[in-house]
């Protein structure tokens, strides 16, 4: 079964929308007028009906590795936890947070902990 790994739309004046979380209702009004918006997350695609066309830039588990690691965005709080939440791809996170994040966050679902497992199987294999 494949995930959503990225929720993100272009629309026509060229600006990216993105949802990283079930209920991260994003709008913007294009310069062509159109307000255009995604919501979902990682969970579901939900986007405008009546809007003319935009460039659909989502991205799937059963993408290429190259791209999730790319388009898969951790919201981090910095190492100790104190900074504001800062969300960053995949291939930005140092590989021993990566280690701690399959060694501490239980809760995460299994096509999630495989995509942090291929990205250390991937820096192993490039190293």
């Amino acid at each position: 079964m494949k995930h959503i790994v990225l929720n993100r739309i272009k629309t026509p004046d060229g600006t990216i929308l993105i949802s990283r979380h079930r209920h991260d209702y994003v709008t913007y009004v294009d310069k062509n007028g159109e307000t255009y918006m995604v919501d979902g997350g990682m969970d579901y695609l939900k986007r405008n009906v009546n809007n003319p066309p935009f460039e659909e830039l989502s991205i799937y588990s059963d993408a290429p590795h190259e791209n999730i690691r790319q388009g898969f965005y951790w919201g981090t709080r910095g190492k100790d936890g104190s900074q504001p939440v800062e969300f960053k791809p995949l291939k930005a996170l140092d590989t021993e947070h990566i280690e701690a994040i399959i060694q501490t966050q239980t809760h995460q679902p299994n096509w999630r902990v495989e995509i942090f497992k291929a990205e250390l199987a991937f820096r192993k294999k490039s190293s």
